[in-house]
């Protein structure tokens, strides 16, 4: 397509090999736990990550939701970032639905959370305070450059988590672009924590649709809770049989992605008036701004790109621009995109 969409990987629309796997789907009712490509489907996803069960469910954000529904009861408390996609991103999805009490605490500059504030914001055992029972953490961290956390980060929550009778939930949107950048394989973080949400419809290219992974306890309660927020979805294995090759296909070429975020990165730190650090370039997200003597303010920049080059590029809330590159972006498209700015910009 003629258009360069770099609003997020989410816009990313399924490969020629998803549209023919999902017309040729077997499928039954999943509800009743019969159809064949969701069963395969979360069986893959289980065995990738080391877990014991998986479930299909329909977005990130109900996979990080049944998750927390898991493990949490009511009145219990879940530790998170406070740039976190889910304490900022979920419509408050925990508090309502499931009476999870969230504990927000500052993270550092790639996301993480500092050990020892987590160790003296648990609980103590006192009728007047929630229990503390979660702590979360995401990889990538989109609030953060879309940066990659690294092992030794989920080994020091292991031990936290283990000293003081928490678990571990990792909302792992983008884990597979975080483990690409890191150079390891997904089951060295999957065996630190309890349970992972992990996206198919972002980089992965599946037209809708994430898998959670975890215990074969924690799947069964996360299951019943994906039923009562509406997550039962019948002959889902037509979208099952698309995030099937998301797993097996597309994980294994998101390092063209981030090679392709980097060039953007790069291109941007030699055009007037952009305010950028390639090097916070991590994975395929690329954060910028403008300096303050640009002639043009996001807004008019944006609205430019749109209506005369038809480039789509998302902002951050007032504070700068955000450009994901993904499946349908290549080099030839970054190109193009540094051209329309440099030409706007001059």
């Amino acid at each position: 397509m003629k258009k360069i969409d770099l609003r997020s990987d989410t816009v990313s629309w399924p490969t020629p090999q998803m549209r023919e796997a999902m017309a040729t789907a077997e499928v039954g009712d999943d509800v009743y736990g019969d159809d064949p490509t969701v069963n395969k489907l979360q069986a893959l996803a289980a065995e990738m990550t080391g877990k014991e069960a998986g479930l299909f469910v329909t977005s990130g954000t109900q996979g990080n939701q049944v998750a927390l529904a898991a493990h949490c009861g009511r009145g219990e408390e879940a530790i998170v970032g406070f740039d976190s996609h889910i304490f900022n991103y979920e419509a408050g999805g925990a508090g309502v639905m499931s009476s999870i009490t969230m504990l927000p605490l500052q993270t550092d500059s790639i996301g993480r959370l500092d050990p020892d504030q987590i160790k003296k914001f648990i609980r103590p055992d006192d009728p007047h305070r929630p229990v503390s029972r979660l702590i979360c953490a995401e990889n990538s961290s989109g609030g953060n450059y879309g940066a990659a956390l690294p092992i030794d980060y989920f080994v020091e929550l292991r031990k936290i988590a283990d000293d003081n009778g928490l678990s571990v939930h990792l909302d792992g949107a983008r884990v597979f672009n975080a483990t690409t950048a890191l150079g390891i394989d997904i089951k060295e973080i999957a065996q630190y924590v309890d349970s992972i949400s992990i996206c198919l419809s972002k980089g992965l290219c599946a037209p809708a649709g994430s898998v959670v992974v975890g215990s074969k306890e924690i799947i069964y309660k996360a299951n019943r809770a994906r039923k009562m927020l509406g997550g039962g979805m019948r002959q889902a294995g037509i979208l099952a049989a698309a995030g099937i090759l998301s797993l097996t296909d597309m994980t294994q070429r998101l390092d063209v992605d981030q090679k392709n975020a980097k060039r953007l990165a790069e291109g941007l730190a030699q055009l007037p008036y952009i305010d950028i650090d390639p090097e916070k370039c991590y994975t395929n997200m690329v954060f910028f701004g403008l300096t303050e003597d640009a002639p043009l303010n996001e807004t008019e920049i944006t609205h430019r790109l749109k209506n005369e080059f038809d480039i789509l590029m998302g902002g951050t809330y007032g504070a700068g621009f955000r450009a994901v590159t993904h499946y349908w972006i290549d080099e030839e498209k970054v190109d193009r995109t540094l051209s329309a700015l440099k030409t706007i910009l001059n």
